[in-house]
């Protein structure tokens, strides 16, 4: 039998977890949202449910991937009971990883063309309206999104293709110290603007006025919400780095590293991009048009722009291909665990799926734009971020958990005495077990129908019912398999899958 791979080292193992964890939300979306619900009174709520809400779930799937060593193409047949049915939930994983690259891959893509753009000096001297100008002449264009697309998926099948240590592990190691080092550089030189001040008031003083403004609970919510998504968890992007994993250590501790690295990102994001809006006196935005039109337009008056607005879209690119990188390999692992492919095969077939099943995100800016599956002004990419944020990443972190509570899953005995294997910390005190058998799926159930509600509600009573049918029906379709199949406790890591 063909012995697993393994990371090489502890460090590579929290390296390229962290990249699949640290992503585009980290850097347009948290900055403004804590700035915008009280600064540092938001951090400490997020940090709270970080801890809380987060950290169970991305333990539960290393957990889950140590165990079953392998896959999620295999990891719920080999420890569920016998006579149940839990592998039906496998899915949600494969097509949670292949609907997310196909939307990925394309503004990948947009960071390392608006890095050659920056570098070239093609944006130099354009004002707002120039800089809005060039993101729409590339959203356009189908021909320039797709060359910068082919470009991020070759990128990540070359790194797959060659392996685990000597590709994923040893390359990730040095993109993310480039990221890490790119972005302390990035943020002493926001800091050092003139101006800089009034951004890191904005962003670092609590502000409870400010918070409760809003109101707590919205506050609450926001917070909740962004240290969920935070982590990349539910689709087993994190599962099949702990089938990787020894047992050394334990996991708890392993995702609490994890955790701070992504957290320590978030919060430097916010010193790279707040202060230098308030130096040059621009209003802070949230999603890509902080990205590709408000930072462009600060670069362009900042002294030395040209270089440091390369080294910012360079930072962004290699934020978003470890990612990339991360749920390719997951996908690969798909096929070599569950049909024994070699890897090249595998990366080979996959890189040709997902080229194809990235076009529709590019067409949906311009050639198909008349489709607007999430109403007016969405697109195609905008309904495949919606099925993997929205969906597919709560629903299967729901499963998850339940899984690794629920007697008719692997159960809660298996999975806390593999959760502390190798640990010598002290064990979680068992009353853990309550919280994370009821009062964490409701929590995720909570920001799965709160972010439908927030989502759909100012676009209509008839998208709203829709959709929330829809939810519904997802939700029932999971609790049925978690609270009425049955099984014996013995699993049957024989099975095929």
């Amino acid at each position: 039998m063909k012995t697993r791979e393994k990371f090489g080292s502890r460090l590579g193992f929290i390296l390229v977890s962290a990249g699949c964890a640290i992503g585009l939300g980290n850097v347009y979306k948290f900055p403004y949202i804590c700035g915008q619900y009280g600064g540092a009174a938001f951090i400490l709520i997020y940090l709270v449910f970080l801890a809380i809400l987060g950290l169970p779930v991305l333990v539960c799937e290393f957990t889950i991937g140590r165990a079953a060593q392998c896959s999620m193409a295999g990891a719920f047949e080999k420890l569920e009971p016998r006579g149940s049915k839990w592998h039906r939930l496998k899915w949600i994983s494969i097509l949670g990883c292949y609907l997310l690259l196909m939307s990925y891959t394309t503004i990948t893509g947009w960071m390392l063309y608006y890095a050659w753009q920056t570098a070239t000096g093609r944006l130099s001297g354009l004002d707002t309206a120039g800089v809005s100008q060039a993101f729409g002449d590339m959203t356009a264009s189908p021909g320039t999104m797709g060359l910068w697309m082919v470009i991020t998926i070759l990128i990540a099948f070359a790194v797959c293709s060659i392996g685990l240590q000597k590709g994923i592990e040893r390359i990730t190691k040095v993109m993310m110290t480039c990221l890490l080092l790119l972005i302390l550089v990035l943020a002493v030189n926001s800091l050092t603007l003139d101006g800089a001040e009034a951004g890191v008031r904005f962003y670092l003083i609590p502000d409870f006025e400010l918070a409760m403004s809003y109101g707590l609970g919205n506050v609450i919510y926001a917070a909740m919400s962004q240290a969920f998504f935070t982590l990349s968890i539910g689709i087993g992007a994190m599962e099949i780095f702990g089938s990787y994993l020894n047992r050394e250590h334990g996991l708890f501790n392993e995702g609490k590293n994890i955790v701070l690295l992504d957290t320590f990102v978030a919060l430097m994001a916010g010193l790279i991009t707040l202060p230098a809006c308030f130096a040059f006196g621009i209003e802070p935005t949230s999603g890509f048009s902080l990205l590709f039109i408000t930072l462009p337009n600060i670069f362009n008056q900042m002294a030395g722009g040209k270089i440091w607005g390369t080294l910012f879209f360079i930072f962004m690119f290699f934020a978003a291909l470890s990612t990339v990188i991360a749920v390719f390999e997951n996908l690969l692992a798909y096929y070599i665990d569950g049909f024994g492919w070699s890897r090249k095969k595998a990366g080979v077939v996959n890189l040709i799926l997902i080229v194809v099943l990235s076009i529709p995100a590019i067409l949906g800016f311009n050639l198909l734009s008349g489709i607007q599956p999430l109403g007016a002004g969405s697109g195609i990419l905008d309904l495949e971020d919606f099925l993997v944020t929205n969906n597919l990443l709560p629903l299967g972190s729901l499963v998850f958990v339940l899984f690794c509570t629920r007697k008719n899953g692997w159960g809660w005995k298996k999975f806390y005495e593999e959760a502390n294997a190798g640990s010598k910390m002290k064990k979680l005190p068992e009353a853990f077990r309550l919280y994370m058998s009821w009062v964490l799926p409701a929590i995720i159930l909570l920001v799965y129908f709160k972010g439908y509600y927030d989502y759909f509600s100012p676009k209509g009573t008839a998208l709203l019912v829709g959709w929330m049918i829809f939810a519904i029906l997802l939700v029932t379709a999971i609790l049925l398999i978690a609270f009425r199949t049955k099984g014996t406790q013995t699993t049957s890591p024989s099975k095929k899958y």
